[in-house]
């Protein structure tokens, strides 16, 4: 028989039924009232924190948290009320101190409510998505004391008056504002949408409006230069401002609106103020004046553009000025020193006033390109100015000095656009030094080649390293010459082949030398035994070349007996071919003297100017009596017994040969007929490398190749086009009118 189941004991936990009071809530929250009104009254000494946070712990934990939250929104709002309408109510001194005091106990206040709070502003605040309380704190401050129409208004009245009286140079109390400023960015919870709208956007307009009115004042009765330090003080004023009360943020601002009304708005005016502006500065080297326009004007937009195209204007107007000065052009050092002494001067500038800005810089180098331009002949004054300082007999001036002076002729140099007129001046300067023995040092002369090079390539300076190449071999050749003679000397009778007379010859390659075609000259016969002596020993040892006297480049050196005393002169050849005359004669015409030299009659007429000239007066020149076409060719010469000096050694020097104007035109149409060579090169070099090529390019490619040596005319390369077609260099495309074909 089978037992019966017993049925399962369950034993269940204890639950009491705990019967909740109706009122709790009204009564918990009526505690919690009493507190927060004791916080408000400064009275919080007396208060259990810990039972205040049970007690709100249990309303939010029995789901009274809206009636805890929205309690507290109400018990603050009033309080905050009454609050506004002390503030409201204060005297004017009083103001900000009352507002700034009220907010300071209000910030403590939510802080100690916020802690008694806690639970609610962990658990209810992110559940039912409100502010938490220290915010709802903020909120409630902005909407009932801030934003109160007796508070709004006259708070940012104060706090402008304030701003408006530390302007005026008065003290005001900074940490007062900084603390309201302050104020006004906490109001905003983690933004700046409260300080912007309440103050910022009016600060701004008001700084506007303030130094819109002073700047006009000030700029009609100061100079440009108390001006800018006038603006140099505001602008760091007001950096000071925002450093000391206001928010960081508002610095760019600020400075944006100080800057646009100061200096953008002013910037035209003062760089043009008559007898204060930007071009009485640079007149006077004021060079603190305009590093502070510099620095001021940099900060605005195209203040530096406006800056930078006076300088231009002025610039260019200083170096017109130079370079259409007809006085300076007669004097050639003059005029290439001026121009050295401009840019020293805008360099200067350039570096210590100007940052050395390369929009400066390259604006500067425009100016100097443009009026170097202007005269067609810088590019022969910069070459006599070289010149100058190459020759021997420079007293007082060392190597170093020299360097830099050519550096800085070569920055002039890098300006001129007819760089082939430079070289063929260059080239006759560069020949009289090397043939008159007038070099300061071979060192020097190839140091300045080298500078050339630099600039223009080899080919601008081959012809010029050819010349120095002739001088070697020259120098190589008359001391093969010189055993020659000796050789004779030796195998003869001992007499001199030369009949005593030293001979010195440079063999001079024609295409590097600027050599003329030679020139007619009787020499007498002393002298052409010489050269034929020279010539022969020459030709045996160089078959197949041909040799032509140049008279015009060369210089001799005469025993001379004048009465009693003997002097040594030195003279050019041609002096010397007419001096020799008067060994025979004792008067002679200008006439006769022409037909026994056959002495070109310009060339004739400067020799017997230095020979009759007060300073070396070897010949004695005797007034014509015939008529006035007739005159010259009738004048007579003497030689001048009575000659003194207290040199031994004479030099008469032939007096400078100025380039006449039909001379200066031969000049040009000769660099014009290069040139069109050069032109024609560039052109057959670029299509043979391209073969085909429309117009535009062609034309801007050859002028692009030959810009370093001189800027072609586009007219011309076309005319240089039209007569390569015609020798059938290059064809026109049949399809392409504007195209041409190379043609091989």
């Amino acid at each position: 028989m089978s037992n019966p189941k017993k049925p399962k004991i369950i034993i269940k936990p204890f639950r009491q039924q705990v019967q909740m009071d109706p009122n709790y809530a009204q009564k918990t929250w009526k505690l919690l009232k009493g507190a927060i009104h004791e916080i408000h009254k400064q009275n919080a000494s007396g208060l259990s924190f810990e039972e205040l946070y049970r007690n709100a712990y249990n309303m939010v934990l029995h789901k009274h948290g809206d009636t805890l939250y929205e309690g507290l929104e109400e018990v603050v709002t009033d309080h905050l009320k009454s609050i506004a309408l002390l503030i409201s109510s204060s005297v004017e001194d009083n103001f900000l101190q009352e507002l700034n005091k009220h907010w300071n106990e209000h910030k403590t206040s939510m802080l100690m409510i916020r802690d008694i709070l806690m639970y609610m502003d962990r658990v209810y605040v992110p559940n039912n998505n409100v502010k938490n309380v220290y915010d709802l704190g903020l909120v409630l401050f902005k909407q009932t004391v801030a934003n109160h129409e007796k508070i709004k208004d006259r708070l940012l009245a104060t706090l402008l008056t304030l701003i408006r009286s530390e302007r005026a140079s008065e003290v005001i109390d900074r940490s007062m504002v900084k603390s309201i400023t302050q104020m006004l960015m906490d109001l905003g919870i983690n933004s700046r949408s409260v300080y912007e709208s309440d103050f910022e956007k009016h600060f701004l307009e008001e700084s506007a409006t303030f130094y819109r009115v002073e700047s006009q004042e000030f700029i009609s009765s100061n100079s440009c230069s108390d001006y800018m330090k006038k603006v140099e003080g505001r602008l760091k004023e007001e950096l000071a401002r925002v450093a000391h009360y206001l928010d960081a943020n508002t610095e760019p601002k600020i400075r944006a609106v100080a800057e646009h009304e100061l200096i953008f708005v002013h910037m035209k005016s003062l760089v043009e103020m008559e007898n204060s502006g930007m071009v009485t500065m640079m007149r006077d080297d004021k060079i603190d004046d305009l590093k502070r326009m510099y620095n001021l004007f940099s900060r605005v937009p195209k203040g530096l553009d406006t800056m930078k195209d006076l300088m231009s204007s002025y610039v260019r107007d200083c170096g017109s000025a130079i370079v259409n000065d007809e006085e300076k052009a007669k004097e050639q050092g003059t005029y290439v020193q001026s121009l050295l002494t401009l840019k020293d001067k805008y360099d200067k500038l350039l570096s210590a006033a100007f940052n050395n800005d390369k929009s400066f810089q390259h604006s500067l180098n425009q100016s100097f390109e443009y009026f170097i331009n202007l005269n067609q002949k810088s590019p022969e004054y910069i070459s006599l100015f070289i010149d100058e300082k190459l020759k021997k007999g420079l007293k007082g001036v060392s190597d170093e000095e020299i360097e830099i002076v050519l550096d800085k002729v070569m920055m002039l140099f890098r300006f001129i656009q007819e760089k082939d007129v430079f070289e063929k001046y260059y080239k006759q300067h560069l020949a009289k030094r090397l043939l008159l023995g007038r070099s300061v040092s071979d060192d020097a002369e190839r140091n300045m080649i080298a500078k050339l090079k630099t600039e223009c390539g080899y080919q601008f300076t081959s012809k010029l390293e050819g010349m120095f190449t002739d001088m070697k071999l020259s120098a190589d050749t008359m001391d093969g010459f010189k055993q020659h003679l000796d050789n004779l000397m030796n195998r003869g009778d001992g007499a001199h082949p030369l009949g005593g007379i030293e001979l010195n010859v440079y063999v001079l390659t024609t295409g590097f030398w600027p050599t003329q075609s030679a020139a007619k000259c009787n020499f007498s016969n002393e002298i052409l035994t010489c050269c034929e002596v020279f010539k022969k020993y020459y030709l045996s040892n160089h078959n197949g070349r041909r040799i032509s006297w140049q008279a015009n480049m060369g210089t001799s050196e005469l025993k001379a007996t004048f009465g009693a005393k003997k002097h040594e002169l030195t003279v050019t050849t041609y002096q010397m071919v007419i001096l020799l005359l008067f060994n025979d004669s004792a008067k002679l015409t200008f006439k006769e003297i022409a037909e026994a030299t056959g002495i070109p009659h310009n060339d004739l007429k400067r020799n017997l100017l230095a020979l009759t000239s007060i300073k070396n007066k070897i010949l004695d020149k005797e007034a014509s009596a015939s008529s006035s076409s007739s005159k010259e060719e009738n004048e007579a010469y003497v030689f001048n017994s009575k000659f003194k000096s207290k040199l031994f050694k004479v030099k008469v020097v032939a007096l400078p040969q100025k380039e006449t104007a039909v001379e200066e035109k031969e000049t040009r149409q000769k660099v014009n007929e290069d040139r069109e060579h050069q032109i024609e090169a560039a052109i057959v070099r670029i299509m043979k490398a391209r073969k085909s090529m429309e117009h535009a390019n062609l034309i801007a490619e050859v002028t692009r190749q030959l810009s370093a040596r001189f800027m072609p005319n586009p007219i011309i390369i076309k005319k240089r086009v039209e007569s390569l077609i015609e020798r059938e260099y290059l064809e026109r495309s049949k399809a392409d009118r504007k195209l041409y074909n190379y043609l091989a």
